[in-house]
């Protein structure tokens, strides 16, 4: 439907990432899941956004199912919210620095601090929630600039400013911060301060992890899921399947 996702498994992933910042590489990184296949379809110009990302990987089990459908697996689903603390604990075992920009209420924060105790050895090289537009405007993205810059150097940067705001700033950070790693993260620090919970493993393999997240924000969530998803969700596995009845065909 348009966006290129990465067929591989976690752990290739984070050999790659790994390699490619001792090589000083950075690259910007997009964890995409229905919510913005959906906005991509939605508005050409997000999904010229998405595009431009360097590597768009699967947070979510329907654009796993699909590819299977489709007879292109993707091995399996690397959720953002995971990702987080992956890269966190890569960054302390190699002495590597993470910045946390967005959050909401502090949680930037109490997110910093928490995962400060969870790996022993992480770099927080600073933290910062500005309130930005969307599209950031100049002078609100030389407020980050200046506050990236007081802390140095940043191996990591994550972008917990929800979807389309964090790729926009994360498209902005990657011209100006070519060596690190920057990845949008969503709502990942609530995860980290517990002030989401994850959905149980069993809830998580079988694809469900959407339906524990709208029981918790259901004045939010309930129409951006049931509503404005799950139409897609059922066009993509129909489309993908059709794919590959036609491609068996030929």
């Amino acid at each position: 439907m348009g966006l290129d996702v990465l067929r591989c498994s976690r752990r290739a992933l984070l050999d790659a990432v790994s390699a490619d910042l001792a090589q000083g590489q950075g690259a910007w990184l997009v964890t995409a899941n229905m919510d913005f296949l959906s906005r991509a379809r939605r508005d050409a110009q997000i999904a010229t956004l998405y595009r431009q990302s360097d590597v768009m990987i699967a947070d979510g089990m329907p654009l796993v199912w699909a590819s299977r459908l489709a007879g292109r697996p993707i091995p399996e689903r690397i959720a953002g919210s995971s990702l987080m603390f992956d890269l966190a604990a890569l960054c302390a075992e190699q002495g590597r620095s993470m910045y946390l920009l967005g959050g909401v209420n502090g949680n930037e924060v109490r997110a910093s601090e928490a995962l400060s105790r969870m790996y022993p050895g992480l770099v927080i090289a600073g933290h910062y929630s500005p309130w930005i537009g969307t599209p950031p405007s100049a002078d609100e993205m030389a407020d980050i600039d200046t506050a990236l810059a007081r802390a140095g150097s940043a191996d990591v940067i994550l972008v917990a400013m929800g979807s389309p705001k964090q790729e926009y700033v994360a498209h902005m950070l990657r011209r100006r911060h070519p060596r690190a790693l920057i990845v949008g993260v969503g709502a990942s620090f609530a995860f980290a301060t517990g002030d989401l919970a994850r959905a149980p493993e069993l809830v998580q393999r079988l694809g469900l992890e959407w339906a524990h997240r709208m029981l918790q924000d259901p004045r939010r969530l309930v129409r951006r899921y049931l509503l404005d998803n799950l139409p897609v969700v059922i066009r993509l596995l129909v489309s993908s399947a059709w794919q590959r009845v036609r491609g068996g065909r030929r």
